[in-house]
């Protein structure tokens, strides 16, 4: 079994605080003592709870992408590689008990007031609808259709199923974003 480096430590437990209770309502100290480590060791690793933050973020997003890759991995329509993508967020959305979004949380927490962070969340969700816009230029029938507006009505189909999945705590706006998404493709 291999150890956990003090670094992945730091921030997996940083990142499980963050999500589950916040980013303002997690202070150093209890990182330190969930991490189980010395404040020495948390501050040689980070030089703030900021750059914990961008740290958190940066795992997320890596995850993210290479979640959908593995769950995706075997399809070779767009069509198909569309609907796993609806359903890979549905089981995000079921495996955090209807918690929502990472990104959408952090940046309704930090808003603007934190520059470098609130460009990386909207960095991360351009890389999302970049991955959707790839995807419909693989369609067959990608000469007939305006590939930025179905990009764009699949994204925010997809943010509006994440949203209402979040405040129903249940998966059917997935269930309704398929359908609608298999109607734009069909």
């Amino acid at each position: 079994m291999k150890t956990e480096k003090v670094k992945e430590r730091i921030i997996r437990v940083a990142s499980d605080l963050f999500y589950k209770q916040g980013f303002n309502s997690t202070g150093i100290n209890q990182i330190i003592a969930e991490a189980d480590i010395a404040i020495g060791s948390l501050y040689n690793h980070f030089s703030s709870k900021n750059e914990l933050l961008q740290a958190y973020l940066i795992k997320e997003e890596l995850e993210w992408f290479n979640g959908f890759e593995e769950h995706a991995v075997n399809l070779s329509s767009a069509k198909d590689k569309l609907l796993a993508l609806v359903d890979y967020r549905k089981k995000l959305q079921d495996s955090t008990n209807f918690a929502g979004c990472h990104f959408i949380k952090i940046i309704s927490e930090v808003g603007e007031s934190n520059p470098a962070i609130s460009d990386f969340v909207k960095k991360h969700k351009e890389k999302q609808k970049t991955l959707i816009n790839d995807i419909v230029r693989e369609l067959p029938e990608q000469e007939s259709i305006d590939i930025d507006e179905v990009t764009e009505t699949i994204f925010i189909v997809l943010e509006g199923a994440l949203v209402i999945s979040t405040i129903n705590k249940n998966t059917k706006g997935f269930d309704h974003a398929k359908k609608i998404i298999q109607e734009i493709v069909s």
